[in-house]
Formats: structure tokens, C-alpha cells, sequence
């Protein structure tokens, strides 16, 4: 693979750990700020608003900017977000933080997953794009579990200048590797951003991937909060079932892309989203069980973001046949809806958190997947009825 794809590997371990070390530190947060569980569950709904809005509308307004320059303005956004969450004086100045930083995280992947398309050729896509978000999973491996232990230890406030250290890594990395004589095409017209906002196949997708994707994190959200108040486990042990959930995400974000390039996407999306539903329900059933409970964790993170490959590049090959003009838009747009469902998701567990209890966001995590389940298979019956993309 390219040098290039290693700098945005590395970009994205810095901008992946900070949209989910905050999953570790919803307690911390909520206790030190006064606030309950759901209004700390925020910062995760907030980040991901910031995400969904910018990643579209950015990546569309910045179509004329070189992708080098772009990819550098966003990071030093991103370390400015971050700067300003660790010196943020209360609550909402938090919330104001952390949705500056998520307009720079949905422009990145954007960016970056249609970089990594045009590094390669077309039979390494998926596996380039796994590539790019591998950053996002060791982030999950390493920089989350490390950054919940750096908060609970010295404040959640130090977590967010350890970020901010990643940060200047990744920009470092991007400015020396990434080249400067990066294709790109015309910046698309508003006629072609009008493709990719009204065609039905493309929504199809995008709907798939807010509901598959985002339903996980009904539970995910609240996943230190299940581990200490319903299974038990002590706060110090919440950081090392958050490195095992980590690992697993990065082996299943691996065996994704593979799983799409051998597959195709929808067989691929099936067989990830059925596994993921059935380990969401078996979570909800054994969570008062620490042993079991652990176990079922560590296979659940490699269903949870190993259909983040496929859903990305089922999107750039829906976006070539529908608006071969505008696929970063179209890139830019499913970017917004992983976090359109990062944002739902946690919204709604915290709706569910309050009104019935921690124990039973796996189970409607797992009803929301299967939903996704099922638009999966009325695309691909899409795709064959039309066969414009390959799906199979």
C-alpha cells in the first residue's frame, strides 16, 4: 500500500480516539460536571451532529481546495477542537468543543476514503479504505482504553491534551508523507450535488448506514456505566474491557474489507449486520454476568465496525454509476450518516438509559440492527433489478 495511506492511517488514530475516548469517560464527566448519565451520553450525540453536518456540507463547499491543504486545515481544526475541550470551563462550553471537532472528523474520512480509492486499483478498494479506518480501530486498541485511564486519573480534561499531542503527530505525518500532486477532479457542480441529495439508491444506502451502523451504539454509548453499575466490574477495569472491545474491532474492520472484496457489499453487510445482532442480544442476556459478559465484548467490537469498509465503498460504487461528478459529496454524505446514527444512537439510549435502565439498550441496539439487516437485502434486490453496481 502507499505511503499516503499510512499518513492517513495515522491521521485517523488521532481523530478516532477522540470521538470515542469519551464513551470511557461518560461517568467521570457526568459526575464532575453535575450532570446525569444521558446529558453526559451527549458529547458523544454532539460530536456526532458536528460530524453529519460537516462532513456533506464542508466537503462540498471545499471541492476546489487541494486535497493536501485540505486534509492539513482540517487536522489543525481538529487540534484546536480538542484544545478547547481540555481547558472548556463547564458543560456547554464542552458540548460547543466537541461539535467544532466533529466538523473536521466528517470532512477527514471523507476525504480520506476517496483519497484511498484513488491510490489503488479497483479490486483493492474495500481493503484500502479498511486501511484508512484502521487508525480509527487502533485508536480503539490503544488511544481510547489509554485515554479513559489517562481521565480517570488525572481528569477527563487530560485525556483531551493527549488528543491534541496525537493530533500534532498526525498533522506532522500528513505534511511529510501525503504527496501534494494529489488527483482531483473538478469540484462537483450544484446539479450533481442534486444527484447524490435525490437518488433513491444512494438514500437507500445512506438510511442503511445510519440504522446498521448507529444502532450499535444504543449500547455502545452507555458501555461504562452497564460494566460498573449492571455487571459489577470495578472503574479501573472499565479501560481494559474497552482495549478488548478495541482489539476485536480492529481484527473484524480487517476481515470487512476482505469480506467485501471477495463478496461484495450486500452479502458482506448481511452476514456482518445478523452476527451483530445476535451478539447485541446475547450482551443483554448474560450482562450480569462478568465473565460472560467480557467474553461476549470481545467478539461484539468486530462486528460493531467491520461493516464500515463495505458501507463505505458501496456508497463510491453506487455514487460512480449514479454521480460520477460528485462521489466525494457522496462519500462525504454516508460519512454523515455513520455519525447521523452515531448521534441517533446515543440520543435514544439515553432516552432508554432514563426511562427503563441500562440492562435493555442491548436489546433495542439489537432491534435497530436488524432493521438494517433488511434494507441490506431490499438494495441488493435494488442492484439486481437494475445492475448497475456489483453487488454480488
Amino acid at each position: 500500500m502507499p505511503l499516503a495511506l499510512w499518513a492517513l492511517t495515522i491521521s485517523a488514530f488521532a481523530v478516532g480516539t477522540t470521538e470515542f475516548v469519551i464513551v470511557g469517560l461518560i461517568p467521570t464527566i457526568a459526575a464532575d460536571l453535575g450532570v446525569s448519565l444521558p446529558s453526559a451520553g451527549l458529547l458523544v450525540s454532539i460530536y456526532a451532529l458536528g460530524v453529519t453536518i460537516g462532513a456533506p456540507v464542508l466537503t462540498a463547499l471545499a471541492g476546489r481546495v487541494p486535497r493536501k491543504t485540505l486534509l492539513l486545515a482540517l487536522l489543525a481544526l481538529f487540534i484546536a477542537g480538542n484544545a478547547f475541550a481540555a481547558v472548556a470551563p463547564g458543560y456547554s462550553s464542552l458540548l460547543a468543543a466537541r461539535f467544532i471537532t466533529g466538523l473536521a472528523h466528517g470532512v477527514f474520512f471523507a476525504i480520506a476514503s476517496t483519497i484511498a480509492t484513488n491510490l489503488v486499483d479497483r479490486a483493492r478498494e474495500s481493503s484500502a479504505i479498511a486501511l484508512v479506518f484502521l487508525g480509527l480501530t487502533v485508536a480503539l486498541v490503544t488511544g481510547v482504553p489509554l485515554g479513559t485511564w489517562i481521565g480517570q486519573a488525572f481528569g477527563w480534561q487530560s485525556a483531551f491534551l493527549g488528543v491534541v499531542v496525537l493530533g500534532l503527530i498526525g498533522l506532522v505525518a500528513s505534511a511529510v508523507l501525503v504527496p501534494s500532486n494529489l488527483r482531483q477532479g473538478a469540484a462537483p457542480g450544484l446539479r450533481a450535488q442534486a444527484r447524490v441529495l435525490t437518488s433513491p439508491r444512494l438514500l437507500l444506502v445512506y438510511l442503511i448506514t445510519a440504522i446498521g451502523y448507529g444502532g450499535n451504539f444504543i449500547a455502545f454509548t452507555y458501555l461504562a456505566p452497564m460494566l460498573t453499575d449492571v455487571t459489577g466490574l470495578g472503574a479501573g477495569a472499565v479501560s481494559l474491557v474497552i482495549l478488548l472491545y478495541g482489539a476485536s474491532v480492529a481484527v473484524g474492520n480487517i476481515l470487512g474489507g476482505k469480506l467485501a472484496d471477495r463478496m461484495g457489499a450486500v452479502p458482506a453487510l448481511t452476514l456482518i449486520f445478523s452476527g451483530l445482532t445476535v451478539v447485541l442480544l446475547a450482551l443483554g442476556l448474560v450482562l450480569t454476568s462478568p465473565v460472560a459478559t467480557i467474553f461476549v465484548i470481545a467478539i461484539w467490537g468486530g462486528f460493531a465496525f467491520a461493516n464500515v469498509p463495505p458501507l463505505q465503498v458501496y456508497t463510491v460504487q453506487i455514487a460512480r454509476e449514479v454521480a460520477p461528478d460528485a462521489i466525494d459529496v457522496a462519500s462525504g454524505l454516508n460519512i454523515g450518516a455513520f455519525n447521523l446514527g452515531i448521534a441517533l444512537g446515543a440520543w435514544s439510549g439515553g432516552l432508554i438509559v432514563e426511562g427503563i435502565g441500562l440492562a435493555a439498550a442491548p436489546f433495542l441496539g439489537a432491534a435497530a440492527v436488524v432493521t438494517g439487516v433488511l434494507l441490506t437485502q431490499l438494495s441488493g434486490r435494488l442492484d439486481r433489478a437494475t445492475s448497475p453496481v456489483p453487488a454480488e
